[in-house]
């Protein structure tokens, strides 16, 4: 087993809390998830997107929990299963002991499933030895989208732990406008996506206005209606949607996804905050 591998990655972080330790420990099982399923030919027909592609590819600092993809063409038969005995095999290797549950419904077009585990703690040398061995197993979160909208770019991207391997990942103007879609129609706050927001404005990331499009067509509060969407059209949604947030509860969100100096800037968290960065945009 290359448990040394893990460990010697683990040090990197100087973890300065429990839950620092915590994130450390899923973020690198989520690297060796992702060079597993590159293995398995997994990146052929799916692109990387979301929280967890922005940190682990481009360095957005804020953890992240869930593996997210969608289809590079929609297909109704995919299954997780297909990948489960090479994810495992590779984790194997270097310390773990996973256990998989697919809980994907027949009727949904994002397919789920979860990886646990709660050996790896056994095996490491931590810093907070006892809170690890009191938490839950580690638990992530697959999800793709097998029927998604049209219009997204993807592009290979190169990844060297725990070893050398390739994934497609969405382009970031793509990855954005699916962040923009998920701001305006997600049926619940999540302070993690407004983060996320941030960098993107940030970086002047643009906008892949087809997959916008596309994506309001198919699900949301705009569903099935013909709109022009365009940036005064985002500007506008985006503005409605600022001044309803409850920004105290986005930052409680958010606040367990980063690391303790980067907590001081959740103080500008407020509507002034947020509707300054759409004159950015």
């Amino acid at each position: 087993m290359n448990v040394a591998i893990i460990q010697q990655r683990l040090n990197t972080y100087q973890c300065k809390t429990p839950l620092d330790e915590e994130n450390a420990i899923k973020e690198i099982t989520q690297e060796v998830a992702l060079m597993a399923l590159a293995r398995a030919n997994f990146f052929r027909v799916a692109a990387f997107h979301g929280g967890t592609a922005l940190r682990i590819l481009y360095g957005l600092q804020r953890f992240s929990e869930d593996l997210d993809f969608a289809l590079q063409q929609p297909n109704e038969h995919f299954k997780w299963s297909q990948y489960f005995d090479t994810i495992d095999n590779e984790l194997k290797n270097y310390g773990y002991q996973a256990e998989f549950q697919d809980r994907s419904n027949a009727d949904q077009n994002i397919k789920k499933a979860f990886l646990k585990d709660n050996s790896i703690g056994k095996v490491l040398i931590l810093h907070y030895p006892n809170a690890f061995h009191h938490m839950k197993k580690i638990r992530i979160k697959l999800e793709i989208d097998i029927n998604p909208p049209s219009g997204a770019q993807s592009e290979l991207r190169y990844l060297d732990y725990p070893l050398p391997f390739s994934v497609r990942a969405q382009t970031l103007p793509s990855s954005f406008s699916g962040k923009i879609h998920a701001l305006l129609c997600r049926n619940y706050m999540k302070g993690r996506d407004w983060y996320d927001f941030i960098w993107y404005v940030a970086m002047k990331t643009d906008i892949n206005y087809p997959l916008l499009s596309s994506a309001l067509y198919q699900t949301g509060s705009w569903a099935r209606q013909s709109l022009e969407i365009n940036k005064p059209w985002i500007l506008s949604a985006l503005e409605q949607k600022i001044l309803a947030i409850d920004w105290q509860q986005a930052v409680q969100d958010v606040s367990r996804f980063l690391k303790p100096n980067e907590q001081k800037s959740l103080e500008l968290w407020h509507q002034d905050f947020f509707m300054s960065l759409l004159q950015k945009l």
